[in-house]
């Protein structure tokens, strides 16, 4: 299809990876838990679009100019290693007893997550690395393929974190009656945000 080898083990291998917890999932269920459904489709937005941006990187070659230029690479490993570790400090230390923040303005959530999806530049390497698997040499067409493969993640990233924040946004609302387990719970987003950004940045 459009020069993508095996575009069903595509699908799956994209619904797989994104199966698999990291700071993206934690921004859409922190962003759900707090703002609700709609800030939720919004952080699934900014997800997406940073995504995006990653790829199309990742097509244009940045990958190549990050190895030749090593100290531009972990000074952006760094800065997105600090943000996502302020992030979970601030859940860390949130006051005891407040209640969930209702945010109104859904733009928040995306430039926030929009930003720590940009700020993992080893998401270039990876689909540097990931696209080869599923192109067609013979039937490759350029743009196009690659078009498609954008659009296909796009898709299914779409529909996958929208259900997900679904589910979290029914969940919130049975936590937050019990106030002890939703602070547990972001105690533990804001540890996992904070581990997650120290790895980064020893890595």
């Amino acid at each position: 299809m459009l020069g993508i080898t095996d575009y069903g083990s595509f699908c799956a291998a994209v619904l797989l990876f994104l199966a698999l917890p990291g700071p993206g999932t934690f921004t859409l269920l922190t962003a759900t838990g707090k703002g609700g459904f709609r800030a939720g489709a919004a952080a699934t937005l900014g997800v997406i679009a940073g995504d995006q941006v990653l790829l199309w990187l990742a097509v244009a070659g940045v990958a190549a100019l990050l190895a030749a230029y090593p100290a531009v690479f972990k000074a952006v490993q760094y800065l997105g290693a600090a943000y996502l570790a302020w992030i979970g400090l601030k859940l860390l230390l949130a006051k005891d007893g407040a209640a969930p923040v209702i945010d109104l303005q859904p733009g928040r959530y995306f430039r926030q997550a929009t930003l720590i999806t940009l700020l993992n530049p080893k998401a270039i390497v990876f689909y540097m690395a990931f696209f080869p698997l599923f192109i067609d040499p013979a039937a490759h067409r350029g743009a196009i393929t690659f078009g498609a493969m954008a659009a296909t993640i796009a898709v299914i990233t779409l529909v996958y974190c929208l259900a997900l924040c679904a589910f979290a946004n029914v969940v919130a609302a049975k936590v937050r009656a019990h106030r002890r387990i939703a602070r547990l719970l972001e105690r533990a987003t804001g540890a996992f945000l904070v581990g997650f950004g120290i790895k980064l940045g020893t890595q």
